[in-house]
Parts: structure tokens; sequence; C-alpha cells
């Protein structure tokens, strides 16, 4: 997109944000002779805390290049979902920061469960921003034990690696530990001052040597997309090729699938068919 388009793009959206917006819905008086839905520009720029000339010249599509920090009053001020607000940023020419507030607690809606559940064998789960697992189908159980709570920390991927000694026996765990510290510190810098986040950083230097020797090391990586071999206890050698999705409402959340390969897809369908005899 050409700067003169951006601009544009930026006055339109602001504009229809604008008008979906009633006095009622941000705690403003009604007032009187309203010839068309929605605030006014002065009241949005009143709300943000900015002068209505600049917000004018926002709208118009002039050559204008408001801060972050303009942009986060302008999306509470609007009431921008969290797409919305990424939208804003995009438009203006911004990196998106992560939200002011995280969410206290995280979960995957029943469409995301019954997306994981009709990948079976294919074993998938979904991660929240601190590497909790938040829901999981039934291969992916069998292979990393998801539904046994390991405390302090229930079901977070990072404690697991670092104190379970299941995971800690797989031939590759170095690696494997350097390249979640270094998606895990990504995320970490996404929510600077995250109580949770510290919180578990701290433990995990008290209970792991090996943590406290690999965390100062400062490697951040993006992605552990890729070839995996998993040694499992009763199903032998695994093979698969590791991708992560992103939900697009959410995109703290992240869809991990394992894509077995022949072998161990029919491994998989075999284990499964003998856990639901065993059920029935």
């Amino acid at each position: 997109m050409r700067e003169s388009e951006r601009r544009h793009a930026l006055a339109d959206f602001l504009r229809q944000r604008r008008a979906r917006l009633s006095p009622a819905d941000v705690g403003l008086p009604p007032g009187i002779r309203r010839r068309t839905a929605g605030l006014r520009r002065e009241e949005v720029a009143q709300l943000a805390n900015i002068g209505s000339s600049w917000y004018v010249w926002l709208e118009q599509g002039r050559d204008v290049h408001p801060s972050a920090q303009v942009l986060e009053s302008l999306a509470q001020a609007l009431r921008l979902t969290v797409n919305e607000r990424r939208h804003l940023f995009l438009l203006a020419g911004q990196a998106v920061p992560a939200p002011l507030v995280a969410p206290e607690e995280e979960s995957a809606s029943l469409a995301l469960q019954q997306m994981l559940d009709d990948l079976n064998p294919t074993p998938a789960y979904v991660m929240g921003r601190r590497y909790d697992y938040l829901a999981w189908n039934t291969a992916a159980d069998g292979l990393f034990s998801l539904s046994e709570a390991s405390p302090p920390y229930g079901r977070n991927l990072v404690w697991r690696l670092f104190t379970n000694p299941t995971m800690r026996a797989q031939p590759n765990w170095e690696q494997l530990a350097r390249g979640t510290l270094g998606e895990f510190r990504a995320a970490n810098a996404r929510h600077p001052g995250e109580q949770q986040f510290e919180e578990l950083i701290e433990d995990l230097k008290v209970v792991s040597p090996e943590f406290r020797r690999l965390w100062p090391h400062h490697d951040v990586r993006s992605s552990l997309d890729g070839h995996k071999v998993i040694e499992h206890s009763t199903l032998g050698r695994l093979e698969f090729e590791h991708v992560t999705l992103q939900v697009v409402n959410y995109p703290d959340l992240r869809i991990m699938v394992y894509a077995p390969n022949g072998v161990t897809r029919a491994k998989l369908q075999r284990f499964l068919e003998t856990q639901e005899r065993a059920s029935s």
C-alpha cells in the first residue's frame, strides 16, 4: 500500500469506527441537533485527549504521523477490539505493541476443541501466551500426558520441560530446551512486567540448574516448527512434522500440530483404538 493510500485507509477506518458509537456508549450526554449517527470528531478528540484539529487532519488523510501513545488513546476512545487495534496501528505505519492489559485467564473455545478432536490421530493442542496447555486432543494426551498436572504450574510446557524426568530423558533435550526458551523469551518480551511470567521464571531458576544455565544466553527464536523425533515409552520411535498455527482473534493463542508420517500415524491410530476399547 502506498503512503497516500495508507493515510486514506486510516482516515476511512477512523470515520467508520466513530460512526458506530453513540454518546451513551462512551458516557457522554446525547446533546442536540445530531444529524448523523455516531460521535462527533471533537468528541473523539476529547476522549482521546488530543487536539480536535489534529484529529480532523487524521480523518482527512493528511500527512501526519500519530505516535504509539496517540494510537493507544484512539483505540481506547473508539472502543476498538484487539484486532481493530492491531489494524489501526498497521494503517498508521506503527509496530503493534502488546495489549496494555493482558487477560488474567486464557481458555480455548468449544470450536477449537472440536477442531482438535477432529484432527485425531494427529496430535494437536492449544497453548497460551505463557506456554500453558489450554486444550488438546486424545492423541496429544497419549503422546505428552497433558491431562496430568505438574504442580505448582499445572500444565505449563516450560515447567515440564525442565522438571519432568520423562521430558528430560529425550535424546535431543538440550536442543529442545534451547529452542523452547528462545520462543518463551520472545513471548515474555511481548508482555513486559507481567507477574505470572516473572514468578514462573524465578521459580524455574530455583528448581532447575539447567534453566539457570540457559536463561542468561538471551537466545531468541520465533518458531520451533520442523521435523520432530520423539522416543515414546510404549509406542517407540515417532516422527512428525511440527506446525504452529495462530488464532487470528486471539493472537497469543497458538495451535501446535504434530503431523505424523505414515508409520507413526498407524501406531497412533492403533493406540487410540486400544484406548477406546479399554474405556468402553
